[in-house]
């Protein structure tokens, strides 16, 4: 699972450096491909950690802090969450089709980084590989969706102001702050919705549970997360 994480990362890295070096007289499209690549290993990684946590949960929470801090500094300037785009589009810096088309690539890489991982898992180089496959809706939800919804809320809202807040801190310390918060979210309501806050990373990980039950799921997945995005701006 390491070698296939640090696989993702440095695939990911090499496509970011061709990005920037050959698309330099089109910001437009480099933008566009660069939050695509990221998103990708945002979700690539988050769906092999997500195995590893239904089997060691304490070293996935270990690796859920290594690899966001990973993430922090490997995809400087990408959102690789939906919500990201939202911020930019609030504040009048950008057009509504700049963020549409962000949001779009997000989605997409989303489920290009689900149907690779899926066929890496169908090689079975891992024990867990083979049960993955077999699953259908793997539902993260273990609670009510009234609950659910509010604790992707709540923890949207929370990570979001952070995210505000440590603008002002050194980005060598910063990574490390948010990765913190992100590894406590993760362990205090993991095993309620599994503390995803990103409607891309959910989609990502539990499509079969939006084909299945796509009302109660974008409710909680995706709507909930916009909404404390939203929130969030019109306080601060």
């Amino acid at each position: 699972s390491l070698l296939l994480l640090s696989a993702v990362v440095s695939a990911v890295a090499l496509g970011r450096r061709l990005a920037r070096r050959r698309l330099r007289a089109r910001p437009r499209l480099r933008a566009i491909l660069l939050e695509m690549l990221s998103t990708f290993q945002v979700c690539a990684c988050t769906g092999e950690l997500s195995l590893l946590g239904a089997a060691e949960p304490h070293t996935a929470l270990t690796l859920t802090y290594g690899f966001t801090v990973l993430h922090g500094l490997t995809l400087a300037g990408s959102a690789c969450n939906p919500c990201g785009a939202l911020q930019p589009l609030w504040a009048g810096s950008t057009a509504l089709g700049d963020a549409a088309l962000r949001i779009a690539a997000q989605f997409g890489a989303a489920a290009l980084a689900r149907a690779f991982m899926r066929l890496v898992w169908s090689l079975g180089m891992a024990e867990p590989h083979s049960a993955a496959l077999s699953q259908g809706c793997a539902s993260p939800m273990q609670t009510t969706e009234l609950q659910a919804f509010c604790i992707e809320l709540l923890f949207t809202v929370v990570f979001q102001l952070a995210v505000l807040r440590a603008e002002s801190v050194t980005p060598k310390y910063r990574v490390h702050l948010l990765a913190l918060l992100i590894t406590m979210l993760v362990y205090a309501g993991g095993n309620l919705t599994g503390a995803i806050f990103n409607p891309a990373l959910a989609f990502s990980l539990h499509a079969d549970c939006f084909y299945e039950k796509f009302l109660s799921y974008s409710l909680v997945y995706w709507i909930a997360p916009a909404l404390g995005k939203f929130l969030l701006l019109y306080v601060f």
